[in-house]
C-alpha cells in the first residue's frame, strides 16, 4: 500500500514496536537516526528455567506488557500521539504468537489516531541499527549472526537486500546456545561461551566448515557435533571436559568461518563498509576479530553498541523509516508472517 508523501521538512517520527521473540520493546524514532526514547522488557529470567525461549509464555508476557511500553515510552520521548508521523511494528520474522501481539497493539494504535503503519523486516531492523550510530555507505555488506539467523546480505542501495549466503542448518546463536548446554550453562549460552573463550590458556583444535569455495553459505552443526563428541570421550575416559579449552576452539572456528566469508564478500562485491548486526554481534570475540581484520585491511566497519544488537525497537523504527519517507505504508489488514521474506521487503526502489 503505497499513502502519500510526507510534507517537506518533515523528519518522521516513528513509534515502533517490537515483540519477534522475548523481549517487549516500543521506541520513539526521529529521522531513522535519532533515538528519542526505546525501552525493553527482557523476558530471559522467565525463560531461563526452560533453557530456552517457551512461545506460549513469552505471547503472554507481551500481551501483560506491550500497554505499558507504549505509554512509557511515549512518555520518555517528550512526544505526544499528535507528533507521531506513523506506527512501526515488526511483521516478521518471529514467533508467531508473539509477533501478534505486536502487530494487533500496533494496528489498533494506528487505526485509533488515523496514523500509517508500517510493517517491518526483524532483520532489516538488525541491519539498520547500524543506521542508529553512523551513515551506512552503499555498496555495503551486512553480516547478520542472531538467534535464528546467520546471513551474509549485500546492499547495493539504501533499502534493498540480496542474501548471497546463509546457514545451511543451525544459526549461530542456536549453535552457541547448544554447545553452552552440553557444557551445563544455563540459557542463554552465549554470554558464557564468550566469557570463557576469553580466559581460556588453552585450545581445542575444532573443524572449520567452509563447504563449496566459492559458497558463501555457512554449517555449524559439524562443529557442535564435534563439541559433543570430545565430551563425550571425555566423559568415557572419567575425565572432566576441558570447558574453558572448548569453548575457546568452538569460538574460533565461528569467528573464522564468519570473518572469513564477509570479508570475502566485501572484496567480490567491492563494497565501501561492512556492517555487523544481530545478537551474537555483541559476542566480544567477534567483534574484536572483526575490528582487527577490517583495520588490517582498510575496510569501514559498522558496529551498533551491545544494547543495539539484541532486539529493541529503535532497530525497527530506522528501518522503517525507509518506507515511511518514500510513503509505502502497509494496510491496516496486514498479518504477522513469520516467514517474512527480506528480499521482497526491500523498498521499491529510487530515492524517496
Amino acid at each position: 500500500m503505497t499513502g502519500s508523501q510526507h510534507s517537506a521538512g518533515d523528519p518522521g517520527i516513528l513509534l515502533a514496536v517490537e515483540t519477534s521473540c522475548d523481549e517487549t520493546s516500543v521506541a520513539v524514532v526521529r529521522g531513522g537516526a535519532t533515538i528519542l526514547s526505546n525501552l525493553v522488557s527482557s523476558q530471559i529470567e522467565t525463560h531461563r528455567q526452560f533453557g530456552g525461549v517457551v512461545p506460549e509464555i513469552a505471547s503472554r508476557k507481551h500481551v501483560e506488557t506491550i500497554t505499558l511500553m507504549m505509554e512509557a515510552a511515549l512518555r520518555e520521548s517528550g512526544m505526544t500521539p499528535r507528533d507521531l508521523s506513523a506506527v512501526a511494528v515488526t511483521q516478521g520474522p518471529g514467533l508467531v504468537g508473539a509477533l501478534l501481539v505486536g502487530v494487533v497493539a500496533a494496528k489498533s494504535f494506528a487505526m485509533a489516531l488515523g496514523l500509517p503503519l508500517i510493517g517491518t523486516h526483524h532483520i532489516a531492523g538488525h541491519i539498520y541499527a547500524n543506521a542508529l550510530i553512523g551513515e551506512i555507505v552503499y555498496p555495503s555488506i551486512a553480516l547478520v549472526v542472531s538467534g535464528g539467523h546467520t546471513e551474509l546480505v549485500v546492499l547495493e542501495r539504501e533499502g534493498a537486500f540480496r542474501i548471497i549466503g546463509r546457514t545451511r542448518d543451525d544459526a549461530v546463536g542456536e549453535a552457541y546456545d547448544k554447545v553452552a548446554r552440553a557444557l551445563h550453562f544455563p540459557y542463554p549460552g552465549g554470554p558464557h561461551i564468550d566469557r570463557l573463550a576469553q580466559e581460556a590458556t588453552e585450545v581445542s583444535e575444532l573443524p572449520r566448515a567452509w563447504l563449496e569455495p566459492d559458497s558463501y553459505d555457512f554449517s555449524f552443526s559439524g562443529l557442535k557435533s564435534a563439541v559433543l563428541s570430545a565430551i563425550n570421550q571425555s566423559r568415557m575416559k572419567s575425565e572432566p571436559p576441558m570447558r574453558p579449552s572448548l569453548a575457546r576452539g568452538f569460538q574460533e572456528s565461528v569467528i573464522d568461518v564468519l570473518v572469513t566469508k564477509a570479508l570475502r564478500a566485501v572484496r567480490e562485491f567491492s563494497a565501501k563498509q561492512l556492517l555487523l548486526c544481530g545478537g551474537v554481534a555483541a559476542n566480544r570475540g567477534l567483534r574484536e576479530a572483526l575490528t582487527a581484520r577490517c583495520g588490517e585491511r582498510g575496510i569501514p566497519l559498522l558496529i551498533p553498541p551491545n544494547a543495539l544488537c539484541t532486539d529493541n525497537a529503535a532497530m525497527i523504527g530506522a528501518a522503517a523509516h525507509l518506507k515511511w519517507k518514500r510513503g509505502e505504508f502497509s494496510p491496516l489488514d496486514m498479518k504477522a508472517d513469520p516467514a517474512l521474506s527480506l528480499e521482497e521487503w526491500s523498498v521499491r526502489g529510487g530515492e524517496p
